[in-house]
């Protein structure tokens, strides 16, 4: 897409600035506030203008997203937001995020696993192809491998659907597959052949070939 090679940094800190401590945490504790799902959360920052999402750095872009998500559930107004003072009564949280409950909170992490009676319609070795869509709505199958053949290479369990999830429709949960592609498969001719790229990917999002 024009933006050169992935430069990865060696012996890269966790964080490039302070106040990007402060960001993983704001986001953090207002995720506590049990507005919102991760799937939103993520959705939120997909929809990002583009322009401003490409020029943002990682913890930026999670800012953004909250900042939406605070005026979205009543957390939060624009103008509060942008002037830094109070103007109206928020909405009241379900829960919040006290120092003493933090690391209790992280250990425990949010499982997204669910039980299926359904078997996974697909195994190990199964060929593949992904699906082509390109919803405004929220989806976890990369755009970069849609439309792309490949092939099973484990079932991972069921989990919940992010796709459905992210716009409060519930959590229906699917199993999910790891599948590989080769490097031409992904990037077309001239790819080098010795590379390859695995996905997880829910179940609907799989056509059996």
């Amino acid at each position: 897409m024009g933006f050169g090679p992935v430069s990865p940094e060696p012996n890269e800190p966790y964080f490039h600035a302070e106040w990007e401590k402060r960001a993983l945490g704001l986001t953090l504790s207002c995720g506590a506030f049990g507005a919102w799902n991760i799937d939103e959360s993520r959705h939120a920052r997909e929809n990002i203008p583009p322009a401003t999402y490409l020029s943002a750095s990682y913890y930026e872009i999670w800012i953004r997203a909250l900042e939406t998500l605070l005026e979205r559930h009543g957390f939060a107004s624009r103008t509060e937001v942008d002037g830094g003072h109070r103007a109206f009564e928020p909405a009241v949280p379900k829960r919040v995020l006290t120092a003493d409950l933090v690391a209790g909170v992280l250990a425990r992490g949010g499982p997204c696993d669910r039980p299926l009676e359904s078997t996974p319609l697909f195994k190990p070795g199964d060929r593949v192809r992904t699906i082509n869509s390109n919803p405004e709505t929220h989806t976890r199958l990369p755009r970069y491998a849609r439309a792309k053949t490949g092939t099973i290479e484990a079932v991972q369990g069921s989990f919940v659907f992010p796709d459905a999830n992210a716009h409060g429709h519930g959590e229906n949960p699917q199993w999910v597959y790891t599948v590989v592609f080769n490097g031409e498969e992904i990037w077309g001719q001239g790819a080098d052949p010795t590379l390859m790229v695995s996905i997880d990917a829910w179940e609907s999002y799989l056509e059996r070939l």
